[in-house]
């Protein structure tokens, strides 16, 4: 990069934490640090989501996938079958529970469903697999940042932790969010850039190469998952992804802290709504944007030489540093690093919403009483979560890829079994604590066995089957074992309804037709996709 691309990348760098410093004026209670004040917008919330979902991992893995990974194309969409559908479950199972609840963590609902000891289980989970799990998201953006940019990954790491624990630190979830927004909108227009970019530089050679058929066919409808070794198929993308998707955003505390942002139900299902909606287009963007590097890589041996030897993560942001414009290098590096830190971030803010929810207040009730005090220490505990997470990274960085490879399995594993908590608990009056907690034990366990003893079952299958693992038993154990504690009605779906009958007849909501025909809309358009790219023979 040119000094003016450095220069852009610490302007913007320092404005993300200036931004932090600055939202923090608002803050003076951690109903503000945690949730906004509960004010937050229905598009800053759904931007905020999307965010999350479609940054730096999404970009950089994406179009490497359609272009170069092994077994890899166009069927990266088959991603976005499962999420209109998701966001329908969410908004009317999910939502209308979640936004009776008093405090910042989505887990509170354990503990009025099914006692203390579920939601301190679940609480530690979350603590457990996320913390973790952010320790090797900022290891490898860390990696990928510093090779591209020619850095040590030591400081790579340093920079994206003491920015990242800076500002969330400070401003709280208002600028996580506020950053996520803005972090979406500088690595969007850069993708669109560097597409129209890639596309001159290609000129004729456009129409006149050509790229493996089966690379191209965005739609498997000929394996299944079980035993076939293929995760990429129709059928896994779409019942997986619904389980995993659901789970995400309606279940872990990172998303679900979001929607506990917004002033009341409405506002919160409308934000997953346009979340629902304002995905696939950004993703569509990369997966062309991968078409199209694929064909750059063929025409351009220089660039191919460059990319020789590394991981195909290397090819959107090699291409960036090389063939984008200076300054806006800079400011795409820069929207990398922000990108890299959304998930970062919402990480560091929800694993202290659920330390001081769930434990601290549990133990210090009195801290209630000074609302100055309690913020004062939620900022120390996130401080205390970046500081722990950028150590995990650093040990991440000193082990081997199984690390890597444990996190997935544990964040799979977890997945099926959380949702069924919830799910059981709202919809099934009868479910106890203690055969839910059952449930949970025999559904994870099952998941590692499968992970460990049968690979060829993909991991998309593994939310659906921990999830009626843990159902079966908790239903079991719950209707066969006296622990003379019957489940309340208030905080189940029906009792939560027959309170608020506004929220009933979710069927006569347009929302969810505009949903289910989007679902149907986005298979349309990858169907056309494949036909549109064996016609021009690419």
């Amino acid at each position: 990069m040119t000094v003016i691309d450095w220069i852009v990348l610490v302007v913007y760098l320092l404005g993300i934490v200036g931004l932090g410093v600055w939202l923090a004026r608002r803050q003076h209670s951690t109903d503000d640090y945690f949730l906004g004040g509960r004010k937050m917008g229905t598009a800053v919330i759904a931007t905020s989501l999307a965010a999350n979902q479609v940054s730096t991992i999404s970009l950089i893995s994406a179009p490497a996938f359609v272009a170069l990974q092994s077994g890899g194309g166009v069927k990266w969409i088959q991603y976005e079958f499962a999420v209109p559908l998701a966001m329908i479950a969410i908004m009317f199972l999910l939502v209308p529970v979640f936004r009776r609840l008093s405090g910042a963590s989505v887990y509170e609902y354990a503990e009025h469903r099914f006692g203390v000891s579920t939601r301190l289980i679940l609480s530690a989970l979350f603590m457990f697999s996320r913390g973790l799990s952010t320790s090797v998201i900022l290891y490898t953006s860390a990696l990928i940042l510093a090779v591209v940019l020619n850095l040590h990954i030591l400081v790579t790491m340093i920079i994206m932790a003491v920015v990242a624990i800076a500002y969330t630190t400070i401003g709280g979830i208002m600028a996580d969010v506020y950053s996520d927004i803005l972090q979406l909108i500088i690595l969007y227009g850069g993708v669109l850039t560097a597409l129209i970019v890639s596309i001159k530089n290609l000129g004729d050679d456009l129409s006149s190469s050509s790229i493996d058929p089966v690379r191209l066919k965005a739609i498997d409808f000929f394996h299944h998952g079980f035993g076939d070794n293929q995760t990429f198929a129709f059928w896994p993308m779409i019942i997986g992804c619904l389980f995993l998707y659901i789970g995400y955003y309606g279940c872990d505390q990172s998303q679900a802290q979001r929607l506990l942002a917004t002033p009341d139900s409405r506002r919160a299902q409308n934000a997953l709504m346009m979340n629902g909606l304002i995905r696939f287009p950004i993703v569509l963007t990369y997966i062309i944007f991968g078409i199209v590097l694929a064909l750059f890589i063929q025409h351009h041996p220089e660039f191919a030489a460059e990319l020789e030897g590394k991981s195909p993560d290397y090819l959107v942001p090699t291409f960036m540093i090389h063939y984008l414009p200076v300054g806006l290098v800079g400011l795409v590096m820069a929207g990398l690093f922000a990108a890299s830190m959304s998930s970062i971030d919402s990480a560091f803010n929800s694993l202290s919403a659920v330390t001081v929810s769930d434990f601290i207040l549990r133990y210090k009730p009195g801290l209630k009483d000074n609302p100055l005090k309690m913020l004062r220490l939620s900022r120390l505990i996130t401080l205390v979560w970046g500081i722990l997470s950028a150590g995990g990274a650093y040990f991440v960085a000193r082990s081997t890829s199984t690390v890597i490879e444990i996190v997935n399995m544990v964040g799979s594993a977890f997945s099926g079994p959380i949702l069924a908590t919830f799910l059981g608990g709202i919809l099934f009056q009868s479910f106890t604590g203690a055969g839910i907690i059952t449930g949970i034990l025999f559904g994870t366990a099952l998941n590692f066995f499968i992970g460990q003893y049968i690979p060829s079952i993909s991991w998309l299958w593994w939310g659906p089957i921990g999830f009626f693992t843990t159902l079966i038993v908790a239903f079991l154990v719950s209707n066969t074992v006296s622990t003379g504690m019957h489940g309340s009605e208030e905080w189940t779906l029906k009792g939560v309804l027959g309170k608020y009958p506004e929220e009933r007849s979710w069927w006569k909501d347009k929302r969810v037709y505009v949903l289910l025909t989007y679902t149907l809309i986005i298979i349309l358009v990858s169907l056309i996709m494949t036909r549109v790219l064996d016609s021009l023979s690419i």
